[in-house]
Order: C-alpha cells, then structure tokens, then sequence
C-alpha cells in the first residue's frame, strides 16, 4: 500500500501549489476604478436621420431588423463603428484574434482616432491571444478596457481554473455592440470568422437583432450596470503593461490581415451586401414592435443574485404562459428533469411544442449532447417534436436555410438563415405573437451559472416566421427525431424532395462516442453543462 501513500502525498503537493498560486495571485482591489454611464442617443448620424420620422412615428416601439447572414451580421457590427460620432459600447463572451475579429478591432481603434470614446467590455475567458492587444487599446486615451471576472495568472490560464473554479466557472455570456445610443446589436453572436461566415471555418448559424429606438436605452443600462459591476476590472489592473509602438502593431496586423486572400475577397462580398447602403443611407427596413430586455444581473457571477431577478424568470414572465404552441431554437439544448416535467405539461395540455437543437455530427461542444441525450425519450413520448440540425445538407454544404426570403427586417423571409455547420441560434417563440432572441441556451449553465441577455419581441410578424420554419424549411434541413414501434429512437432525413433516408442509429455516431457519452451521462456534471 506504499503507493497508495505517495499518491497522497503527490495530491498533498499539487494542493498545496495550487494554494500558494492563489494566494500570491489575488484579484487586484478597484478602489482606483472610475465610474461612467452611456451617453444619451445622437441623432445627427446617417442611420439615426434616416429613421428619425418612423422614430417619431412609434414613440414607444423599437425598430428591430434581423441580422440572420453572418456576413450582415458582421457588416452592420463594421458600419456602426465607422459610422460612430460619439460613443461606442461593446460586450461580447468571445473576440477571437481572426480576420474578422482583428478588423474589428481596428474599427474601434479608427473610432477612437476620430474621438469617438470606446468602452470594450470582454470575458476575460474568450480572449485568448490578445493580451498584447487589449493592452495597447486600453493605452488609447479615447479607449477604455474592462475584462470581466478575469484570469489573474495570464499564462496558462488553466492554472485559475484549478485554483479558483467555483468563480472562474461563471461566465458574462452577454453580447451587444452599441454605438452612439441610437443603434444597437444583440443577440448570439460572439466576434470570430466562424460567426460571420468569413475564411474557410465552419460556420455557426445564428441570430442577432439589430435595433434602434427605446430598446438601445435599455441595452445600455444593461452595459452600465455590467461596465461598473464588482466583476469588471480595468484591464490595466491585470494585462501586462502596453508593448511601446502597440498601437503601430495594431494597425500593421490589420493591414496584413486586410492584404490576406481571404480578407479580400471577403470584405468586397461584404461591400456589395444591400445592408451596407441601406444603413449607410438611413433607409434600412425596420419591424415596429414593444421590445422588452431580459438581463441576468452582474451579481449572479459572484453567486449573490436574487433569483426573482434572473434571466430565467424574467424571461418566464416576459414570454407568457404558452397557449397554442411553442417553439424553441436552442444550440445548447439540456433541459433537465424539470424542464422536461414542464414540455411534457405542455404537451399533455395540446400545446405543440418543437424543439430544434445540434444533432451529434453538427454540435461544437460533444460533453453538451451527453447532458440532452438522457431526455429524448421522455420528451418524444410526451409529444414534443424533436429536430436535430444536421451536420450537412444534401449538396453537400453544412447549411441551415429556413426562409427563401430576402433577410430583410420586414421580409417574407424567416427568423433564421445561414450557412452554417453548427446551430449557435437562440430563440424561442410563443404563440406566434411573441419570440426571444439574445444569447441564452435552454441549458443549466445559462440558467444558474452564465450571465445571459436578450430582447423579447412582442411582434407576431417575427414570431410567426419562428413558426413558419418549424413548419417549412427546420424539417428538411434537419433530422427529425421519432420513437419507432419498439421504443429506439431514429432520425429522418428529408430535403427538398421529401424523405431521403431513414436511420435506425444516431447518424455520424461510432461505438466509441457512443461509449464515451455513455460515460458522461453517468457522470454527476449536468448542473454545470
């Protein structure tokens, strides 16, 4: 039993180390942190001009335009930076050191040149590789950065997990890109090539609103309250110091990153997409609607929120009890044993419920489709309708496409169309009359652990195009999963031309994923999945 002894004596060490760490490395005091809220809107810019008669028009509405191409999606995020006179707020889980996230990094750096003051608000867990980076802009007297519940031992940061997991565990998933006080953009996006289909990644079909009117008032409270929270350091507090000549180093990778074959081809796609004139010449299509923001406050990173104030329940309330049918769109799909308690009441009530999420080949996060598989079952013997968004359509692209539409905002077409391999869309609608759209997985770590936020849409024009995709383009460009007569699951594949296939095993599945999934459904981790 001699090794049993040294094997203690081995986690003894590595505890002790893992303490040391912690507390040489404490988070810095922001005694020294100032203070400061948005600006109110501006209404001399070309977006705001254009729109001030319809503003006028629905003084109690919000303009809301769906951004359902990655590539819009990323040209409306560029022209409000370019266009920026005075303030620029920007929050995002994820800013990765790519083409697209290094040109937009550049945008904010442009706007500060013209005077316009940028507050860059990241999670210090998506920013990986851009220390240096940050630290040059928040060296800018126009630029100010803030990392939230950041990493204080920079390199590796594995080393925090281990020694402060229970905080380090929760993460601000919040996304919103605001510019002025009179435009902004919320939804699932974080900043990254895969999100705005750019270069050769695989490609994440997802949701983002872009909105003007009281809507922009309430994002920036919500930016406010997250800018000055106890979660939010100045990054000076916990970057190394800025590299001398950081700034010229910032423009130099923008240049060589515009001068990239990729870059280039890309950015002149982008030049020719409608919204880039629409919004340039303030004549961009708007749905009018009452738009409420659901927000999980800053307190739940650090385990104090009121759980009456949290996403999960104001988003409850804000959406309504469902009458007729419900239709939810999430990535990350484990819905619990309550959860499932709740669908299968709503089925039993003759609500129809439809649920799409990743199938097995499509999802970016396999330890996720563990925690969704012990509830298939349930969920289909109750009635739900299950659809799991394939890894790849008939002609051989990884494509999601539920609308033939224009992607307008005012369009026929529907909520969500992409080119993408895996689904990183969130919304869900209610009776065709009201839909969420923001960052928030049906999933224990948007519900207790994550910080979350969104719009609910009191719009049936935009619900109802949730409602057409369940009904029209969601089952042939997923398998439809079904209970056959002898209780195994199978998943039908359809295109354009109806059924194509029938599969009696979860397509894209070998014996050993199988057999790990196994595994990790047996583990006592779904609380934090």
């Amino acid at each position: 039993m001699r090794w049993a002894w040294w094997f203690l004596a081995f986690l003894g060490v590595i505890a002790g180390a893992l303490l040391v760490v912690r507390v040489a490395h404490p988070l810095p005091s922001l005694a020294s942190r100032v203070a400061s809220v948005s600006s109110i809107g501006r209404l001399d810019t070309p977006l705001a001009r254009g729109i001030a008669p319809q503003l006028a028009a629905h003084p109690d509405e919000s303009g809301v335009h769906l951004l359902d191409s990655g590539r819009d999606s990323y040209a409306a995020r560029a022209a409000l930076a370019r266009g920026a006179r005075s303030t620029i707020d920007v929050q995002y889980y994820i800013w990765k050191h790519d083409v697209s996230g290094t040109l937009l990094l550049e945008d904010l750096r442009r706007a500060a040149e013209r005077g316009v003051l940028v507050r860059l608000l990241l999670d210090d867990n998506g920013v990986d590789g851009l220390d240096d980076e940050l630290a040059s802009l928040d060296a800018h007297p126009a630029i100010e950065v803030r990392l939230y519940n950041p990493f204080v031992v920079r390199s590796p940061k594995a080393v925090g997990y281990a020694t402060d997991f229970l905080r380090l565990n929760r993460r601000m998933h919040n996304k919103s890109f605001t510019a002025d006080g009179a435009a902004t953009i919320v939804g699932g996006r974080n900043i990254g090539d895969e999100y705005f289909r750019a270069g050769d990644a695989d490609y994440f079909a997802d949701l983002d609103v872009l909105g003007v009117g009281p809507m922009v008032a309430a994002t920036s409270r919500a930016f406010d309250t997250y800018w000055n929270s106890a979660s939010a350091y100045p990054a000076a507090l916990i970057l190394p110091a800025a590299k001398v000549g950081g700034l010229n180093d910032l423009r130099a990778q923008a240049r060589s990153a515009e001068r990239s074959n990729d870059a280039i081809d890309y950015l002149a796609a982008i030049a020719q997409r409608p919204i880039v004139a629409a919004m340039a010449s303030g004549t961009l299509d708007f749905v009018w609607t009452r738009a409420t923001l659901v927000c999980d406050p800053p307190e739940k990173t650090l385990g104090t929120a009121d759980q009456n104030e949290t996403l999960a329940q104001t988003l409850r309330e804000a959406l309504g009890t469902p009458e007729r049918r419900l239709e939810v769109v999430s990535a990350y799909f484990v819905p619990t044993d309550a959860g499932t308690t709740a669908f299968e009441e709503y089925a039993r009530r003759k609500i129809d419920v439809a649920v799409l999420t990743n199938a097995w080949e499509a999802t970016d996060v396999g330890i996720v489709h563990a925690g969704y598989i012990p509830y298939r079952k349930r969920l289909l013997r109750a009635g739900v309708r299950l659809y799991e968004m394939r890894g790849s359509s008939g002609d051989g692209r990884r494509i999601l496409a539920t609308g033939s539409g224009s992607g307008t905002g005012t369009g026929a077409g529907t909520a969500i169309r992409s080119s993408g391999s895996t689904l990183h869309a969130k919304a869900f609608a209610v009776d065709g009359r009201r839909i969420f759209i923001g960052s928030f997985n049906f999933d224990p770590r948007s519900m207790h652990l994550n910080t979350e936020m969104g719009f609910v849409l009191h719009s049936p024009i935009l619900a109802r195009r949730l409602e057409i995709a369940f009904t029209d383009q969601i089952p042939r460009r997923s398998y439809e999963v079904i209970l056959a007569p002898n209780g195994r699951l199978r998943w039908i594949e359809r295109g354009a031309g109806g059924l194509r296939r029938i599969h009696d095993s979860e397509p894209g599945l070998r014996w050993w994923h199988a057999a790990g999934l196994r595994v990790l459904t047996a583990l006592p981790i779904e609380w934090m999945l």
